[in-house]
């Protein structure tokens, strides 16, 4: 088995078209890592990097630290990430189901361009308000980091802070959106979801360590954690989730499609039988991302609303229990993240699986499926078919998202273990690490180079 990866990936390098692409999108992915540690002008970044390092922070802002690949915590340029584009590509989205004109837009040649051009509007907006209450947190450490103790902002004119810092880091994530279509359109592909992979997997040496210092403490303290039992636990959670995850990704329901001969022309083409595969995992990372990212927002704005209206108790009690509801971890967090998973699951495939086109291309082709009618009929059992599926692949989701959180919560595992021990961050890693080899397997496939074609038939990978 190893020797057949090592073949194929020299195979990689072996075609100059694929070799330029894997080059180009490793050195996009670097420069955008340069982005998490080039830090704002102004900010003593170095105190709030070795506040994560030492006691870490599972709330809110510990989980967009993890997504920005712990720029956040290095007062970097890219702290916000690329989750603005992503919430702006979300509300986009669903505006187009519900606004007429926008859905009419997207049918048109040369629409999607232009609803293109609207989420990047959208995302600079988000930067802005987003920018806003990341400089505020800056400011105020106190009351987002307790124990911190040092003054991050260094400049004293607080309207020329506000300015660079909004500027700097709202400019940081146009640059990354830019850098995941350039990998997207000339790299290998997945390019926002790679992005925030590399990320994600940045912060690997740091949760090893944390690991190591669970069982073995510094300054020969006894651990409360025991190899036996939470090692063992661990590890069979880890390849439980990890296989589960590629399982699910691969997963699929083929359906039987018949084709009749049929005359085009002059010609005869013969009939015969395939499949139609369903993914059960049709969604792929997206919900999870979607569900992340929408919940970046209430908790930042129920505390600016508990703020601002101090002089009004009612208002300010009400939304500060509010936002502590909202932390991560929390039962309310947790119901919404979970509704959220299973609505995304629905929408995705609503919006991107369209079985009454895919029914009509079976008619005009004389294609159909054994023992169901061509048109509405096979429009109707696809829309079945793809509910049920739906929800295997959406409950899995929901349960792989909320192991990190329990384990946080229950077996007080550490944020930076736990976020890889489950949850989004190998979902992520593994779905688009999985869609990344799909795509250069396609490359391979195209040129039939030895140790990935056998006897003529393509041998799959998993």
């Amino acid at each position: 088995m190893f020797r057949s990866i090592y073949n194929t990936l020299l195979n990689c390098f072996k075609i100059p078209e694929l070799k330029s692409r894997i080059f180009f999108t490793l050195g996009i992915l670097a420069v955008a890592r340069l982005l998490a540690y080039v830090r704002v002008p102004g900010l003593n970044g170095t105190a709030l990097s070795h506040f994560f390092a030492t006691k870490g922070d599972g709330g809110l802002l510990g989980m967009y630290n993890t997504f920005a690949g712990g720029a956040y915590g290095n007062c970097a340029i890219g702290s916000l990430g690329i989750m603005p584009y992503i919430s702006a590509t979300i509300i986009i989205q669903l505006l187009t189901a519900v606004v007429p004109r926008l859905s009419k837009l997207a049918r048109e040649e040369g629409g999607r361009t232009q609803i293109i051009k609207y989420g990047r509007y959208l995302t600079v907006l988000l930067c802005i308000g987003q920018g806003i209450y990341f400089a505020k947190s800056w400011l105020h450490p106190e009351s987002m980091f307790s124990g911190l103790g040092d003054k991050l902002v260094l400049i004293d004119n607080h309207f020329a802070y506000y300015f660079v810092a909004v500027t700097v880091m709202t400019a940081g994530t146009m640059v990354l959106m830019w850098m995941g279509e350039q990998i997207t359109e000339r790299g290998i592909g997945n390019g926002v979801s790679l992005i925030i992979t590399i990320g994600i997997l940045s912060r690997l040496p740091r949760a090893v360590r944390a690991l190591i210092d669970m069982f073995h403490p510094a300054g020969g303290v006894e651990s409360n954690y025991h190899i036996e039992t939470t090692g063992v636990m661990l590890l069979a959670l880890l390849i439980l989730v990890v296989g589960g995850v590629i399982a699910i990704t691969q997963a699929q329901r083929k359906i039987p499609v018949q084709y009749a001969q049929r005359a085009v022309g002059r010609k005869m083409y013969a009939g015969g039988t395939s499949f139609m595969p369903l993914r059960v995992n049709y969604a792929g990372v997206m919900p999870i991302i979607f569900a992340s990212s929408i919940l970046m927002f209430p908790q930042p704005v129920c505390s600016w609303i508990a703020t601002t209206f101090t002089k009004t108790p009612f208002i300010a009690e009400n939304f500060r229990a509010l936002a502590l509801s909202l932390n991560p971890g929390s039962w309310l967090y947790m119901v919404i993240y979970a509704v959220m998973i299973l609505f995304f699951s629905y929408f995705w495939v609503a919006t991107q699986f369209n079985e009454i086109q895919i029914a009509d291309d079976l008619k005009k082709n004389g294609g159909y499926i054994p023992g169901v009618r061509p048109g509405q009929g096979t429009s109707d059992y696809l829309h079945h078919a793809m509910s049920r599926i739906t929800l295997a692949g959406a409950i899995f989701l929901t349960i792989i998202a909320t192991i990190p959180i329990i384990l946080g919560k229950q077996l007080q595992i550490p944020p930076d273990v736990s976020s890889f021990f489950g949850g989004t961050s190998v979902l992520i890693s593994v779905g688009v690490l999985l869609d990344t080899m799909r795509q250069v397997e396609s490359h391979l496939m195209m040129r039939h180079y030895d140790g990935f074609l056998k006897k003529g038939k393509i041998r799959g990978r998993f």
